[in-house]
């Protein structure tokens, strides 16, 4: 009885263990693309922004922008921060809408940034688990909708918050309160205005702020002392989204040559961030972002933003733009939706970060957009992209389904040449090798459209994961937030069920009875991955719809190929035995 070697199932071994290694792939390049963010320290209120000490020497005025060795970093006196608290609870202004509502505290800074539509106040819904918790008495964590969600929590800085490069003056700052020009400010659809005042003695700063119905705002600080140099900060990142398989952290964009900068929460030290000063100096827009919100500044003019980083206990970067005399810059504060930030200014959309494969992701996004724009629902619209997506990799996809079809049809001779030379490898691989060229057929083409699927993946996957416009969005019956796990796995079954459909279509010609056994094992193992890991529904959706197409591309071309098939044999016979060919021509005639 013949036993397959190494050589003899060459072909046959390619195909599983690239089929596998795509399985192992999918582990490991989501560890790599998408690592867990280490859970940082609550920062305590009493923060130290650098290690310099607090009798340190004022800062030397200066009009120009030097390197970022020559400057040093803003500080708070540790002393007199706990004579501050009041200030901080102190709510000296409102600006409310029908959307979000803005508090200011008296010490000049947004304290917080409420949203108030259902998007983001609407919880998830229950899951498979929590209701079998529940039937058996278990207490459900299932919370009730928020009113109004906060952006904000405890942090030891805050957007708008004003640093001094005198220590002393900068300890004064803190223990005297602003004024505001209005208390509460209710917006509808045009601009609101706020002017905060700060009278320091000799020096005097005003806040010129102005509000847009979009949650963007522009900023002029006039002081009366043009010698002095500050540091405005853009906050810390929002803290409202706990995902931890997303960037969160600063990012700067250079308004020099448009390159990006990342800081993450837990890498900001020191000597890290001494590395990345030259980095950020010079920038269009600083930007603290978690998964789905951001709280950025953004330069006005080509000159861009002198940006300086430090870093608190838990080495989370906290980011300050430098000034002297009077300054002019705008800000946003919300969600990364892409489309609204584009039109504030076309550079934001950089700061919906999709991570290493950005490049990919952002077009298909675009595309994404542009299907939702004609159909109304994001769950259609990832089907349509899916179908996209399925026509552009058609010619590669049809390649690499001939080329295993013809691995099919040429098996029986595969098997002869097996059997022939099993005692001679060399000459079996070279008979093998004579036998692909002639018959046009490629060992591993049909894993190709596999292997291209996995950019494609990644790329949707980070889209799906990160694009807030999908937040709360559902699809069809249970499906109520594409963003989220499917509560009840139905997609990850149907999922498994079509991949496993697709393959009893798909040929194949194992000659390994254990090859053929772990090939048939994908279906679970790629089902059981989507329900252990916290893949979005719509990310699901995507590669269930891209199966269905998948199975129907499989059917028609089995089909054709049948016909093809028909077409030679009965070539063969016209050529090799014409008598034969005629008699069985007229018996098809006389049954017609």
């Amino acid at each position: 009885m013949y036993r397959p070697n190494e050589q003899d199932s060459g072909m046959s071994l390619s195909r599983v263990l690239i089929a596998v290694g795509l399985s192992i792939a999918f582990f490991a390049l989501y560890a790599y693309f998408f690592p867990q963010t280490p859970k940082a320290p609550k920062a305590q209120a009493s923060t130290q922004i650098n290690n310099a000490d607090s009798t340190h020497t004022p800062l030397s005025p200066s009009t120009s922008h030097t390197s970022p060795q020559s400057k040093q970093e803003p500080k708070v006196d540790d002393s007199y921060r706990d004579s501050t608290q009041s200030l901080k609870k102190r709510i000296i202004a409102r600006i409310q809408s029908d959307n979000f509502e803005i508090e200011i505290d008296a010490l000049g800074r947004v304290k917080q940034v409420y949203l108030k539509d259902k998007k983001f106040t609407h919880n998830e819904q229950k899951s498979l688990f929590s209701i079998i918790g529940e039937a058996l008495g278990m207490k459900s964590p299932h919370k009730e909708p928020l009113q109004k969600l906060p952006l904000f929590g405890d942090s030891p800085l805050h957007t708008m918050e004003v640093r001094f490069s005198d220590n002393a003056l900068n300890k004064k700052a803190f223990d005297t309160p602003y004024s505001a020009s209005a208390t509460d400010l209710f917006m509808q659809d045009s601009p609101l205005s706020l002017t905060l005042t700060q009278n320091l003695g000799e020096v005097v700063l005003k806040k010129h702020l102005t509000f847009y119905p979009n949650l963007s705002y522009k900023v002029r600080i006039e002081i009366n002392n043009p010698s002095i140099e500050y540091f405005v900060s853009n906050g810390m990142r929002p803290s409202a989204d706990t995902d931890t398989y997303a960037f969160r952290g600063v990012l700067t964009r250079s308004s020099i040559d448009g390159v990006l900068t990342k800081i993450e929460d837990g890498d900001a030290s020191s000597d890290y961030l001494a590395k990345k000063a030259s980095d950020v100096a010079h920038s269009s827009f600083v930007a603290s972002v978690d998964r789905y919100y951001a709280s950025l500044f953004f330069s006005d003019d080509s000159q861009g933003l002198y940006v300086v980083l430090s870093g608190d206990n838990a080495h989370n970067p906290m980011p300050f733009v430098r000034f002297e005399g009077n300054a002019s810059f705008s800000g946003y504060i919300g969600p990364k939706f892409y489309k609204e930030l584009q039109s504030i200014e076309d550079s934001l959309t950089d700061v919906v970060e999709y991570g290493r494969i950005t490049f990919f992701a952002k077009p298909l996004f675009v595309l994404l957009e542009y299907f939702y724009g004609l159909c109304g629902n994001w769950g259609w619209a990832i089907v349509l992209l899916t179908l996209v997506v399925r026509i552009v990799l058609y010619p590669l996809t049809y390649r690499g389904m001939v080329s295993m079809q013809k691995l099919k049809d040429l098996a029986p001779k595969m098997k002869e040449l097996q059997a022939r030379y099993k005692d001679d490898p060399q000459k079996l691989q070279m008979h093998m090798m004579d036998l692909y060229k002639k018959h046009g057929a490629n060992p591993i083409g049909g894993c190709l459209p596999l292997l291209l699927q996995i950019p494609v993946f990644f790329a949707i996957y980070r889209v799906l994961h990160n694009a807030v416009e999908l937040k709360s969005s559902a699809w069809i019956l249970w499906i109520d937030d594409l963003s989220a796990i499917d509560p009840y796995f139905v997609l990850p079954v149907l999922m498994g069920l079509s991949m496993y459909v697709s393959q009893k279509l798909t040929p194949s010609n194992f000659t390994d009875p254990m090859q053929e056994k772990i090939f048939k094992m994908l279906p679970l193992i790629f089902a059981l991955f989507f329900i252990i890991f916290p893949f979005p529904a719509g990310l699901v959706l995507y590669w269930t719809v891209n199966n269905v197409f998948s199975i129907i591309q499989q059917v028609l071309l089995n089909r054709v190929m049948q016909k093809r098939k028909e077409k030679e044999i009965s070539k063969h016979h016209e050529i090799n035995h014409p008598h034969t060919y005629k008699e069985r021509e007229k018996e098809k005639k006389g049954g017609k």
